[in-house]
């Protein structure tokens, strides 16, 4: 398991009938930068499931893709 640090929750997406909930965090992985990152994790964040890291520059513009829809 890779080490991490949650710095936000920023909040959940959805829950998942085992109990999980996929989340959106900012995050650092293995003491680097932190990103902003989309996954499942279970109720306690000691366990996660696969999931997809974004930088700033990519929430950027990821936001003003979502704007336009």
């Amino acid at each position: 398991m890779k080490k991490y640090v949650i710095y936000r929750h920023i909040g959940e997406i959805s829950k998942l009938n085992n109990g999980w909930a996929k989340e959106l965090n900012f995050i650092s992985w293995s003491n680097r930068e932190p990103v902003y990152d989309i996954r499942t994790w279970n109720e306690n964040h000691t366990q996660y499931g696969k999931g997809v890291t974004i930088t700033l520059k990519q929430m950027d513009t990821l936001k003003s893709l979502l704007n336009q829809i």
